[in-house]
């Protein structure tokens, strides 16, 4: 997967199209990803011991890795992601505007 933890992304569809933020966490089994202030869902929670009155909090949800697309730190543009190999045979992702290592 080109997208990894810490990386600027732009949300593409949803409900929060236009909306930039970083990745929290990345699940590759469901290719899911949870982005930082994008997706929020609200929760109900039942009263109990630990929260008495109970009430409705907002909580962020993943989004499927298809719907955002990566930031490039340069030139700050949503671009696609390609990969280069180094001469020490290290493989490093490149943006495909403006050709810098990401």
């Amino acid at each position: 997967m080109a997208l990894k933890k810490n990386d600027l992304v732009l949300v593409r569809k949803g409900k929060d199209r236009g909306k930039k933020g970083k990745i929290i966490r990345v699940d590759v089994d469901k290719n899911r990803i949870l982005v930082q202030g994008v997706n929020y869902q609200t929760v109900y929670t039942r009263a109990s011991q630990q929260n008495p009155k109970g009430g409705i909090t907002k909580v962020e949800a993943t989004v499927h890795r298809a719907n955002v697309q990566l930031v490039c730190p340069k030139c700050s543009k949503a671009t696609k992601t390609g990969y280069q190999f180094l001469s020490d045979k290290t493989k490093q992702r490149i943006c495909k505007k403006c050709s810098e290592i990401i």
